[in-house]
């Protein structure tokens, strides 16, 4: 019998920027894909960082219980971070840096692990590659509970952020309700999403009718005005008796000022940090109304949350990891695995490739027909869409003491 060879050269993967509950499962179909394949695996310590310094690890040094437990595990397990490299021109020298990485292990395959500016990273990369005659094939792999990906229908890792966020919404609801008579009337949850409002959205599966939570969502798509939020909230609670808000941390007002603008910090993609909009919601809704309000700020616990993961969402992240594979194999160069849904009602969808340069710095937004006609909820088109997304429990596994059983890779 014929023993199928080995193609020469090196896969490194690397993760990018804000961890989620399933970028483990999309490495776990790198690692898995590629070993069927019998092609060695790098993984860059820290992202692009490992990859700058040569700090890499050899995933050949896992065994096959631990890659079956890094499916399951939240996080990042190799390390991520937040490292833009600039234009070809203005980062060059960090550019010529990573070849001589690559050349050093004879890396052939570079899979970078998430969003947007990842995007423009492995298209760069794949531009240099080019000019210096290097032969490498680089392959953006979709990630960010943001879901703000152009192209692809969904990303991995916005699912189970998303069930998380309307499950959690549904028993903040719930709790609020039992206590409305005699304590708390409002309650203001904020979700991630800087300029787009899928997270937010995602919260209006917790309720259907209009006197059921969320009552009001607050999107980044929408302009913020002040008075109409305050008198919307005073009508719910002349309503309903209590009220509870979901509003996206990337809110702005009429004038495009983020209304929870921390000042002029800005994180390493350059974008302002944020935090803060429930805070100040509340605050504003307790002066000018007089209403006892509680806030919550769920931050990390929204993309961390691996023990409520959608099945669908780990499907998905594990699919194009292992299809990341497929394509850099076969030499489809600054291409990335997107999902192309295919029907609604059943759900069906597939992975298909398209080109890192429709992707790269490109931001999908809510559509207009998402959003109800007020502003301050969602439309059925938008739950057809959401829906399917958070269905299905992928829960991990969990040992005697109720915890659930997490990989804590030694990386040395």
């Amino acid at each position: 019998m014929t023993r199928p060879t080995s193609p020469q050269g090196t896969l490194l993967y690397a993760q990018s920027g804000g961890v989620t509950a399933v970028i483990n499962t999309t490495a776990a179909g790198v690692i898995s894909e590629a070993r069927a394949r019998k092609v060695k695996v790098l993984a860059a310590r820290n992202g692009i960082l490992g990859a700058l310094a040569d700090d890499l690890f050899d995933t050949s040094a896992m065994t096959p219980a631990q890659v079956r437990m890094l499916v399951h595990t939240p996080g990042g397990a190799f390390g991520s971070c937040r490292v833009k490299l600039k234009s070809l021109e203005e980062d060059r020298a960090r550019y010529e840096q990573l070849l001589e990485t690559f050349r050093r292990h004879d890396v052939r395959w570079f899979l970078y692990n998430g969003g947007n500016d990842s995007a423009d990273t492995a298209l760069k990369v794949s531009q240099l590659a080019q000019e210096f005659g290097y032969p490498l094939t680089c392959i953006g792999v979709p990630k960010t509970v943001d879901n703000d990906l152009a192209v692809t229908d969904c990303c991995p890792g916005f699912g189970s952020a998303a069930k998380y966020t309307a499950v959690s919404v549904r028993e903040c609801a719930l709790d609020v309700a039992a206590m409305a008579k005699t304590s708390t009337k409002v309650f203001v949850y904020e979700a991630m999403g800087r300029h787009a409002g899928w997270l937010a959205a995602a919260a209006g599966l917790a309720g259907r009718g209009e006197d059921e939570a969320p009552h009001i969502i607050l999107f980044p798509e929408r302009a913020y005005d002040e008075a109409a939020f305050l008198a919307q909230v005073k009508a719910v609670v002349e309503r309903v008796g209590w009220c509870v808000v979901v509003a996206s941390e990337g809110i702005r007002d009429a004038d495009g000022r983020f209304v929870a603008d921390a000042g002029a910090a800005k994180d390493a993609f350059g974008h302002t940090q944020l935090g803060g909009v429930a805070a100040h919601l509340a605050g504003r809704v307790q002066q000018e109304l007089g209403l006892k309000v509680h806030w919550t700020l769920p931050d990390y616990l929204q993309r961390s949350a691996r023990h409520i993961a959608s099945q669908t969402d780990f499907e998905q992240a594990r699919a194009v990891g292992r299809k990341a594979v497929q394509y850099a194999l076969k030499g489809l160069n600054a291409t990335m695995p997107v999902i192309q849904r295919t029907a609604d009602s059943p759900y069906r969808w597939k992975i298909v490739p398209a080109p890192l340069s429709s992707i790269a710095n490109a931001e999908k937004k809510m559509p207009a027909d998402f959003i109800r006609a007020d502003g301050y909820g969602i439309t059925d088109a938008a739950r057809r869409y959401l829906q399917p997304l958070i269905r299905g429990e992928a829960y991990p596994p969990y040992a005697r003491d109720g915890l659930p059983k997490y990989l804590d890779l030694d990386l040395g």
